[in-house]
């Protein structure tokens, strides 16, 4: 030991630099286990949502009836997300870890008035809500005389549907209790158990029921299934959560002492991320009346609303096993480094986020290009749905598809704003990503036939992130005084797009020559998508470890 570590007590430098190290890979470490364990349960997750969607579309179809069901499916969501969502998923993590962190208690006290305020709120919304269910649904889907049956359907399964507000909130606030104590596994595998019951809940209408396929067709006993079984699995979801709050220490005591006791800032955020909320669901509105109004004028055709929904799920699911599970484990990381001013490790960490997501998302965004057909006719044309009347779905799976890559981007440039509290700028992206959507939408349904125009909103939607990601990148390089690497962003996703874009056209070459000798059918569907996939797979990877993309071996986290 050196002598200046004697008199001072410290380790020798060789040896704070070896803990130094071994504390920055126990970090590393710990985040690659969050993000393996998360990116499982929300694999898990989104494969029983999927066998939930494939029943759902057996049962009900891609047309008229099948939107009655999603439109009103959609509006405790969009609720939800309006009356406090929002703030709960993007702003209160970085102010639960703050007030962990600097609080006398450990932030005990704040949690409890935070949670009271939330549930409060929540209690007040849904009973509003379900009071005021037609004029609710009435944004979404117009009530005129052609389409009057289907607005009441609409309506009906709406009064069941909105207690779901509730306990999406309560299932959020648990969730954003446990991620601030970097427990993150739960939130992504309790909502499986939801997803159970509602493979059960279509089991059973498929089994149980003669099968309706027209609005007028379906019966009192058939909406009550659908209506209660729905909002069952989300309060499964939602109560599941409880106990594993209670093993990491938080017992919820109801505190309404709520003035000068800390909770400014956070309501003070909230309100621009509220506003950030509004200017997604007005977009979100304007293009659901538009589907509808496609579905109501070819109402068997599977051209609407719910074909939109399945294409942007089945989209999404990228997104969602690996952004999503990365941004979880990341933001409480990127929101200590902001308020230790480290604004250079904030940078690194979206970095490195974005390139290591990017080796899954663009090969995806190109498979959805050139293999949607084939992916919706394997996957939805079965029971009250065929091959015809799925076709439109495939091709809005098409339109979607390269708009995955400025989507995920999007997403993790925005925590990078939310790790530093700011959620004024994200409000202002998000009123440009709408307006160019809306406009982009309107055009759309004025100007393409009703079988064509939901699919041309498909493609408005890519086009307005496209535009949304070009100003963020621009506003968050000027908030964190700089770009986020030295170019290594660029060149990973210029690799990226050159290595999957070759893959995606052998995919597509081969997915046609299978098809020319199979013919149509499910397992010939099925075979012809496995060569193509197999092929841009294989493909992609060869050329990706010709061009030394080093980000591919760190899929799995980050190391």
């Amino acid at each position: 030991m050196v002598e200046g570590a004697k008199s001072t007590g410290l380790p020798a430098p060789r040896a704070r630099g070896r803990h130094a190290a071994g504390r920055r890979r126990t970090v590393k470490g710990g985040l690659a286990r969050s993000s393996v364990l998360m990116a499982l349960g929300t694999v898990v997750s989104r494969a029983t949502g999927l066998i939930r969607q494939v029943l759902q579309a057996a049962a009900l179809g891609t047309g008229l009836l099948a939107s009655t069901y999603n439109t009103a499916n959609t509006v405790p969501t969009s609720l939800y997300t309006l009356l406090i969502g929002g703030a709960l998923n993007a702003v209160l993590v970085p102010q639960l870890v703050r007030a962990r962190a600097t609080h006398p208690d450990g932030g005990q006290a704040y949690e409890q008035r935070l949670v009271t305020l939330v549930v409060s709120v929540l209690t007040a919304g849904t009973a509003l809500a379900v009071w005021a269910a037609p004029q609710i649904v009435g944004l979404y889907m117009p009530d005129t005389p052609d389409s009057h049956q289907a607005f009441e359907l609409t309506v009906v399964f709406a009064r069941f549907l909105l207690p779901q507000i509730f306990f999406y909130g309560l299932f959020s606030i648990y969730g954003q209790v446990l991620n601030a104590r970097e427990k993150f596994g739960a939130m992504m595998w309790t909502p499986v158990l939801n997803n159970l019951v509602l493979i059960g809940m279509f089991a059973a209408y498929l089994g149980l029921l003669t099968v309706p396929d027209r609005v007028a067709d379906i019966t009192a006993a058939q909406v009550r299934l659908l209506g209660i079984g729905t909002t069952t699995g989300i309060v499964v979801q939602a109560l599941a959560l409880v106990p594993f709050a209670r093993a990491a220490g938080f017992r919820f005591h109801p505190r309404f002492d709520w003035r000068r006791t800390g909770l400014g800032p956070g309501v003070h955020a909230a309100k621009w991320t509220l506003l950030f909320v509004l200017a997604n669901q007005v977009s979100l509105t304007v293009v659901t009346n538009y589907a509808n109004a496609a579905d109501q004028e070819l109402p068997q055709a599977g051209a609407g609303y719910t074909a939109y929904t399945y294409a942007q799920t089945i989209w999404m699911l990228p997104q969602s096993i690996v952004t999503v599970s990365l941004v979880t484990a990341l933001l409480p990381r990127m929101s200590k480094a902001a308020a230790d001013g480290r604004i250079p490790d904030l940078r690194a960490d979206l970095s490195r986020a974005l390139r290591v997501s990017g080796v899954a998302v663009v090969p995806a965004a190109f498979l959805f290009l050139v293999l949607g057909p084939q992916i919706s006719t394997l996957l939805f044309a079965h029971g009250a749905a065929d091959a015809a009347s799925v076709q439109p779905l495939g091709h809005m799976l098409q339109a979607f598809g390269l708009g995955l890559i400025p989507f995920s981007a999007q997403y993790l440039l925005l925590r990078g704003f939310y790790a530093l509290e700011d959620t004024r700028t994200p409000f202002f992206m998000a009123v440009w990503i709408a307006t160019v959507n809306i406009a982009l939408a309107t055009a759309s349904h004025l100007l393409l036939p009703a079988a064509w125009a939901v699919t041309g909103m498909a493609g408005a939607y890519t086009l307005s992130y496209l535009a949304g990601l070009a100003l963020t990148a621009r506003l968050l390089r000027k908030r964190v005084g700089g770009r986020l690497d030295d170019g290594a962003l660029r060149r990973t996703y210029t690799k990226l797009v050159c290595a999957a874009g070759p893959g995606a056209l052998l995919g597509w070459i081969a997915a046609r020559i299978w098809a020319a000798f199979l013919g149509t059918g499910t397992w010939p569907t099925a075979l012809t998508l496995a060569a193509g996939t197999l092929t841009l797979g294989l493909a992609y990877l060869v050329l990706a470890r010709l061009m030394k993309i080093s980000e591919l071996r760190h899929l799995t986290g980050l190391k």
